[in-house]
């Protein structure tokens, strides 16, 4: 059998579905087969939602430090042991403070190598601001926290691979966070993270204009001509297989998407929409760009539903398989590089000599 992937698991907002998924999620018995599972957050408050979550084989213990995790059973890192007040369906500063406590750690042990992979419950971004998260999401956090240059966020499922050119921005402001070097950046971090994740040779990404009709040559908004066109240019330059821009409309509704490996959408809702529609409840979002694997579900806290066990874990399930993919995809990508250098080095050796 593989090695088991220790996968740490932020607790997420414990006033919505959250807590629920997770226990769901890891009472699957395949789960201890491949993962050795750290639930970064409370045991107070996952006891009390496994009392909401009915006929489920969920136990575990509690720790204070990763070095001691059980390889067999499920952990919980308690990064909070006081009295943990719970309103379900209620965005509160208190359960913004621990969602941050639980993220800060889990970030603390992935930078000591200490997890293998992280993976998100969902955040109310309602409750973080009354915690003082600076952040508008997980994305945005992760990125500063690791001090990435660049991230993708990137929607994954076994349908379609959507990234985004701009994250959480009103779309007023869409336009003033795009040019032509962040477009040919997020170009390269995603052409790397198909090859190094996902196992993709030669990807081709399929990047979607801003305008309605990709801006018509210019009669609908003139971005595509002043930086998209030459953007895909440089960046085809430098290695890049990227093809457009397309107008969105068209190339979703021809199914166009289904000709290349991934799609770079200009801003959120022009990827996040066709991408919902086509896998909404079994979909990934994956952080590209990030020196460590990182996926959260495909939806929200859903308040409207929590506390009612009667969330999905499905999208769950396919955030911790994903990442225990792109894990091994990205540790067999990085061995391989490895001994090509060496392979190489050998060959000047015996040149030299």
């Amino acid at each position: 059998m593989a090695k088991k992937i220790k996968i740490g698991i932020t607790i997420g907002d414990i006033n919505g579905i959250g807590p629920e998924i997770i226990i769901k999620a890891l009472s699957h018995p395949q789960m201890a087969k491949f993962f050795t599972p750290i639930i970064y957050g409370s045991s107070k408050a996952m006891i009390y939602h496994k009392n909401i979550v009915s006929n489920t084989n969920f136990n575990f213990v509690s720790i204070k430090d990763v070095d001691n995790a059980a390889h067999n059973k499920i952990n919980v890192f308690n990064v909070e042991d006081a009295p943990i007040d719970i309103n379900i369906g209620t965005a509160q500063e208190a359960a913004g403070l621990l969602a941050i406590k639980a993220l800060d750690q889990a970030v603390i042990d992935a930078k000591a190598g200490k997890i293998d992979v992280l993976v998100t419950a969902p955040i109310n971004k309602a409750a973080m601001k009354l915690a003082g998260f600076k952040y508008p999401g997980h994305t945005e956090y992760l990125t500063e926290a690791f001090n990435a240059p660049e991230t993708v966020m990137t929607m994954v499922s076994d349908e379609i691979i959507i990234s985004l050119a701009s994250n959480h921005v009103a779309v007023k402001d869409i336009h003033t966070h795009l040019d032509k070097n962040k477009v040919i950046r997020k170009l390269k971090i995603l052409t790397k993270a198909l090859k190094q994740d996902f196992g993709v040779g030669k990807p081709v990404i399929g990047v979607l204009g801003l305008n309605p009709h990709a801006g018509d040559n210019g009669v609908i908004g003139t971005e595509e001509e002043e930086f998209l066109k030459p953007a895909l240019i440089e960046a085809k330059n430098n290695g890049v297989i990227a093809a457009g821009p397309y107008p969105a409309d068209g190339f979703f509704g021809a199914g166009d998407f289904k000709k290349v490996e991934a799609v770079l959408a200009m801003y959120h809702d022009q990827g996040l929409i066709p991408f919902k529609l086509l896998s909404f409840g079994n979909g990934v979002n994956f952080t590209a760009g990030l020196p460590i694997i990182r996926t959260s579900p495909d939806h929200g806290t859903a308040y409207a539903i929590a506390g009612q066990n009667v969330a999905s874990a499905d999208s769950m399930c396919q955030a911790m398989f994903t990442a225990r993919d792109l894990f091994r995809n990205r540790t067999e990508y990085i061995e391989a590089e490895k001994n090509s250098i060496v392979k190489k080095s050998k060959q000047n050796e015996k040149i030299q000599d």
